[in-house]
């Protein structure tokens, strides 16, 4: 188990380089195992979940070379479609392989994702979408079997039951190898599925509407090698930014995408968050007084996740700890997992002022001054919030299972320590 040793109350102050984003990596990955050759991918982020991707990948037959941000994958040796579960269980982004997979060997054998514990994972969408080609699937002793037996002869229409991005990546995958077109309504649109759809025109395959949630693609019988560059992480954008904010600190971010950033900056600024663009593509995050009521009406705000271009829900948790450092009260709601909020009961015990409403809401009133404790990181997005509201505090903080927080974010000891921050990465065998 690692820990964290944090000294809190100082400010950042300094330039963050924004990494690879850590949501199209692994999907990214996964597609490459359709490719007719070898594929590099740049700009990969250094985190724990591209290792376990790797695991998997060369479990299957893949050769895969890492040299700093560069990721080679030959998919030429992969003979089997089936995954250790044990492999799979490990990572909640082996679902992505489920398309792509079956795609490749019309059959497909894969334990039930795992990763973090942060709600339950429904993958209905995922089965009724490949279902539309005639793909009969099956979940039995937490196994998930698929196969098909001939592809399609005529145009498929899929409309999703929910604007997933796991079940429109692994349609997008999917479709990308058959020979007929296939039209995608209700599609996720996230950055990340942009990525990967331009990796698959890169692989050979046709698509319209890219960015839109109304997809056609015309796939390839003969996918072609690529060189890809994975686009930069809004999430680590808005992470560093809001860590910034509540040590009321100065920081400049970039390459930035700046029409990644517009929902999340439109909730910063009412955090009375100061920001601008001193470079196209860099971003400055402020020190700034902090308040979502600066009217003082009493007016309570209400931020909520939605499908993209919304909020995103990986953001949420950073934000409900920048609103502990707000003046004013403040509703948080995430629909997406029911466990999402549960971390909060670590913020109250760092003096926080949180009730949490049900598994979906929490009401959050500060601004208040957090005292340092000893926590423990629950998962990716939860570990992080806690790493920044113990930058904010006064006093010690140690923070367990802090490995979590790396699985989704680039070295953060090295990257908040440039940034001045006190932070010790130790290894307990408690």
């Amino acid at each position: 188990m690692a820990q964290y040793l944090v000294t809190g109350g100082t400010p950042l102050i300094g330039h963050v380089a924004i990494s690879g984003n850590k949501n199209s990596i692994l999907p990214l990955m996964a597609a490459s195992t359709i490719a007719g050759g070898s594929v590099t991918l740049t700009n990969v982020p250094n985190i724990h979940d591209v290792t376990v991707m790797s695991e998997i990948l060369t479990s299957l037959g893949a050769k895969i070379t890492r040299s700093d941000s560069t990721l080679t994958i030959d998919p030429t040796g992969i003979k089997t479609s089936t995954i250790d579960p044990a492999l799979s269980q490990k990572l909640r982004a082996s679902i992505i392989l489920l398309g792509p997979l079956l795609a490749k060997f019309s059959q497909v054998s894969l334990g039930f994702p795992g990763g973090d514990v942060i709600g339950k994972r429904a993958i209905g969408t995922h089965l009724d979408a490949l279902a539309n080609y005639g793909c009969q699937l099956e979940i039995n002793d937490n196994i998930i079997k698929g196969k098909y037996s001939s592809k399609p002869s005529t145009s498929v229409e899929i409309f999703l039951d929910e604007a997933s991005v796991t079940a429109t990546e692994n349609s997008l995958i999917f479709a990308a190898l058959q020979p007929v077109t296939t039209i995608i309504n209700n599609a996720a649109c996230e950055p990340h599925v942009v990525d990967v759809a331009n990796f698959l025109i890169a692989l050979g395959a046709k698509i319209d509407g890219i960015g839109s949630n109304r997809l056609t693609i015309t796939g390839t019988a003969s996918p072609k090698s690529a060189n890809f560059a994975v686009g930069p992480d809004y999430i680590d954008t808005g992470t560093f930014a809001i860590a910034a904010a509540a040590t009321h600190g100065n920081i400049t971010l970039s390459p930035v995408n700046p029409q990644d950033m517009r929902m999340i900056l439109l909730y910063l600024s009412r955090f009375c968050i100061d920001y601008s663009w001193p470079q196209p593509d860099t971003l400055q995050i402020s020190a700034s007084s902090l308040s979502c009521d600066p009217e003082k009406l009493g007016i309570r705000q209400k931020f909520q996740t939605r499908t993209w271009p919304g909020f995103p829900t990986d953001l949420l948790s950073p934000l409900i700890v920048l609103a502990t450092q707000s003046t004013g009260s403040v509703l948080f709601h995430d629909w997406m997992y029911e466990t999402r909020m549960f971390f909060t009961d670590k913020l109250v015990s760092m003096g926080a002022n949180v009730t949490l409403c049900d598994p979906h809401r929490v009401i959050v009133t500060g601004p208040t001054q957090l005292r340092g404790r000893h926590t423990a990181s629950p998962d990716i997005r939860a570990g992080m919030s806690l790493l920044i509201a113990s930058l904010a505090a006064t006093g010690d903080s140690v923070i367990d299972h802090a490995e979590l927080i790396e699985r989704g974010y680039v070295d953060p000891v090295s990257r908040f320590t440039a940034l001045g921050a006190k932070i010790q990465r130790v290894d307990s065998h408690d």
